[in-house]
C-alpha cells in the first residue's frame, strides 16, 4: 500500500482528500502546513506528497525546497489556486513535478497520483519497457529482438520521456523546456530535428510510433 500525505491546511478539504484516497487504496498521512509535513517526515514514510501552496508558517513552495534539499525524491503534486507562468515555474524549479488548480477535480487527482506513482516507479528502476522494446536510462541504451542502439544523450531523453506517457501529447515547447532546460537558447525546431531522427531509427518498431499532433506537438503511441 502506497503511502500518500496530504500537506493542506483546509481542514474539509483535507478530509476528502483522506477520504478518496483510502477509498481508492491509499494510506493518508496528514499534515497542515510545511512544518507539520516535515515533522510527521519523522517517523513515517511518504510515497507521494499532494501539498497546497498557501499554508501558514511554510508554504508548498518552501517545503517542496527544502525535501529537494534533504534528497526526498518522491513525487510532489502541487494544489494551489494560483495558475501563472511564473507561479509554475518557481514550482517546477522548487521540485514540484505536477499541478493541479483549485477548485480541484478528485476524480482526476486520483488519476494524476496514479500517473506520478507509475513514473517514479520507472525513475527509479532507470527502465522503462514498451512491448519488447527495453530502454535502459543509465546506459542511454535501447533494445529490442531487432538489436541494440546507444542513443545520443538528448535523443534517448526524448524517446524516454514520450514513451514513459503513452498518448499523452507534449508540445514542442514542454519537450524543449525538460529536454533542454528552461534557459537554452536552443529553439523549437531542434525537438522536430530529433524527433526526425527518432523516427527514422525506430520506423519498423513493432512496439510504438512517434506521432505528429498537428498544431500541438507529439505523443508516443504503442501499436
Amino acid at each position: 500500500m502506497f503511502n500518500i500525505m496530504v500537506v493542506e491546511d483546509d481542514a474539509d478539504l483535507r478530509k476528502m482528500m483522506e477520504s478518496v484516497l483510502r477509498h481508492n487504496g491509499y494510506r493518508p498521512l496528514l499534515a497542515e502546513d510545511g512544518e507539520d509535513a516535515l515533522r510527521l517526515l519523522e517517523s513515517e514514510q511518504a510515497d507521494l506528497i499532494i501539498s497546497d501552496v498557501m499554508m501558514p508558517n511554510m508554504d508548498g513552495f518552501e517545503l517542496t525546497e527544502l525535501l529537494r534539499q534533504s534528497n526526498y525524491n518522491m513525487p510532489i503534486l502541487m494544489v494551489t489556486v494560483k495558475d501563472s507562468y511564473a507561479d509554475k515555474q518557481r514550482g517546477f524549479l522548487a521540485g514540484v513535478d505536477d499541478y493541479m488548480v483549485k477548485p480541484i477535480d478528485i476524480n482526476e487527482m486520483i488519476l494524476r497520483v496514479r500517473a506520478l506513482l507509475r513514473r517514479a516507479q520507472i525513475a527509479n528502476e532507470h527502465r522503462l519497457r514498451v512491448g519488447e522494446t527495453l530502454l535502459d536510462f543509465d546506459a542511454l541504451l535501447v533494445s529490442s529482438p531487432a538489436g541494440e542502439a546507444t542513443l545520443p544523450q538528448k535523443e534517448f531523453y526524448l524517446l524516454f520521456k514520450l514513451l514513459s506517457y503513452p498518448g499523452k501529447i507534449f508540445t514542442r515547447q514542454q519537450l524543449l523546456d525538460e529536454i533542454w532546460g528552461m534557459d537554452s537558447t536552443t529553439d523549437e525546431r531542434t525537438v522536430d530535428v530529433h524527433i526526425n531522427r527518432l523516427r527514422d531509427r525506430f520506423k519498423t518498431s513493432p512496439d510504438f510510433e512517434i506521432v505528429t499532433v498537428r498544431g500541438l506537438g507529439y505523443k508516443a503511441v504503442p501499436k
